[in-house]
């Protein structure tokens, strides 16, 4: 006959923890400990018998392995957060939404959890004059953290100045906008318009480069310090999303670059004068982190020939989707259009003897689960 030993109660010897086993179950009296492993060791070497339980110490979360996979058990407890210049927990359903439109501090005074979140930076100004390119878009950052109470500092970047007139001046780049997570999480604001015969700059996105007065040269494109090849709604690599602004047209005197965007390089100029065509702007990309899609990040439209009646407005470089601004177009004279505020869209290159447009600011949105 098998042999079987019963147990009714374990004690320790300083009795401070005892097991007792009885009909109902089993009672512990004191603290019970599971198994702490990373997630890379969990991977290498965890049982995944249905049931198992772990710490998981690179997410902060207790995980448990279901017929799914890893899930994480419950929550550390649900955030209790204040910040940001609008707070929404009605429009995402489940979520409370803090949207940053200037600089603040987002301070979570309970629980720890998993945050999502969006870091556009300002866009860059258009540049000036005739045959100028569009300014580039901010870089556009997306991802998740897990975080716990704490001051978390928020910067949000402006636009970049558009060129300034009278003479052949590029805009400014835009400024970067950040959050302190608390390791700084930074997203570049975008690159400044050439002006007539100058290079777009660099930023988040390039800005479009100026067409020159020469046969054979132009201006180019900025290059851009996002990764490209952006997609809607997806996780942004270290360097967020961003494209290279276009180059101004070869051709003398016909249009300039449209600036990049967080989903698209802008497009180059083109001609032959005396109907060059400003290139647009790179397109943004959509998220839907505020529980409404919307689309952030486009670039600049670059300047069509100016002059008599050679630039009429289907010769304006239009902005890319996503808050860029169009160019200016003659006739008659009408002046471009900035990036669209807390979007980051680069501003629209004059499409006249006139200033380019300034870029437009940043934006930081913070989000969570309300249970």
């Amino acid at each position: 006959m098998a042999s079987e030993v019963r147990v009714n109660q374990i004690q320790n010897r300083s009795g401070l923890g005892t097991v007792t086993f009885n009909d109902g179950g089993i009672v512990v009296q004191g603290s019970i400990g599971i198994g702490t492993f990373t997630t890379a060791q969990r991977n290498a070497g965890v049982g995944t018998a249905t049931g198992t339980l772990i710490y998981n110490s690179s997410n902060n979360k207790m995980e448990a392995y279901t017929p799914s996979g890893w899930t994480a058990v419950g929550n550390m407890g649900v955030i209790t957060a204040t910040g940001g210049n609008t707070v929404d927990t009605t429009t995402r359903s489940g979520y409370k939404v803090h949207i940053f439109t200037g600089p603040g501090t987002f301070s979570i005074t309970a629980g720890e959890g998993e945050v999502e979140y969006i870091i556009v930076g300002g866009g860059g100004g258009g540049g000036s004059r005739q045959h100028g390119g569009g300014g580039g878009a901010g870089a556009l950052k997306y991802g998740t953290t897990t975080i716990g109470s704490g001051s978390y500092p928020v910067t949000v970047g402006g636009g970049g100045g558009g060129g300034p007139f009278p003479g052949n001046n590029s805009g400014s780049a835009g400024s970067a906008s950040s959050i302190s997570f608390p390791t700084t999480i930074t997203s570049p604001g975008g690159g400044s318009g050439g002006g007539f015969d100058l290079a777009g700059g660099p930023g988040g996105s390039g800005g479009g480069g100026g067409n020159q007065g020469t046969p054979g040269t132009n201006g180019p494109g900025g290059t851009a310090t996002g990764a490209s090849g952006g997609t809607a709604n997806s996780n942004s690599p270290a360097s967020g999303w961003g494209n290279n602004g276009g180059p101004g047209s070869p051709i003398a005197n016909a249009g300039g670059g449209g600036g990049g965007g967080a989903g698209a390089s802008g497009t180059a100029g083109s001609g032959p004068y005396p109907n060059g065509i400003g290139g647009p702007g790179g397109n943004g990309l959509a998220y839907s982190i505020s529980g409404t899609s919307t689309t952030y990040a486009g670039g600049g439209g670059g300047s069509g020939t100016a002059g008599g009646s050679n630039s009429p407005q289907a010769n304006a470089g239009t902005g890319g989707t996503g808050g860029g601004g169009n160019s200016g177009f003659n006739p008659p004279d009408t002046a471009a259009t900035a990036g669209t505020a807390n979007t980051g869209g680069g501003g629209g290159a004059a499409g006249k003897e006139a200033a380019g447009a300034a870029g437009g600011s940043g934006i930081v949105i913070i989000a969570y689960p309300t249970a």
